[in-house]
């Protein structure tokens, strides 16, 4: 199974191919996998044959069958995956859901901005913090 560095977990198509192409206009989507719910991303997060953790998860919070705030709470339970860096990017400025992201130790809260210009660089900066700022722990990096 190939690398992936950023594991994209977004049911809107339109916003899904916004952030692709945001990270590909900045030589930042060579291994991004995009899955379209929180049931997709905990199956492939938690396979047996699932390659090492990526390097950043951006999760849209509402989803079908499975929202981002109990994939969030998985990722975060488990002792492998918790290091992983969660950036949640959704259009829920609902108080409540923020406030549960950060109990559940989300690393950051974006709410997608709605100019198509400001979506594009809210994503590449995401991006280029995460991959290339952002020092993760040692036994993260792969």
């Amino acid at each position: 199974m190939e690398m992936v560095d950023i594991l994209l977990v977004e049911d809107n198509m339109d916003d899904a191919g916004l952030t692709l192409r945001a990270l590909k206009k900045h030589n930042l989507a060579n291994h991004v996998l995009h899955l379209h719910d929180g049931e997709e991303a905990l199956t492939f997060l938690f396979s047996e044959s699932a390659p090492s953790p990526p390097k950043l998860i951006l999760l849209d919070m509402k989803m079908p069958k499975i929202d981002g705030i109990e994939v969030l709470r998985k990722i975060k339970s488990d002792p492998t995956l918790k290091v992983v860096p969660v950036v949640m990017l959704t259009s829920s400025k609902e108080e409540r859901d923020i406030i549960e992201s950060y109990k559940l130790g989300v690393n950051a809260y974006i709410v997608k901005p709605v100019e198509f210009d400001l979506f594009v660089k809210a994503v590449a900066d995401l991006g280029l913090f995460w991959l290339l700022l952002n020092e993760p722990p040692p036994n993260a990096k792969s």
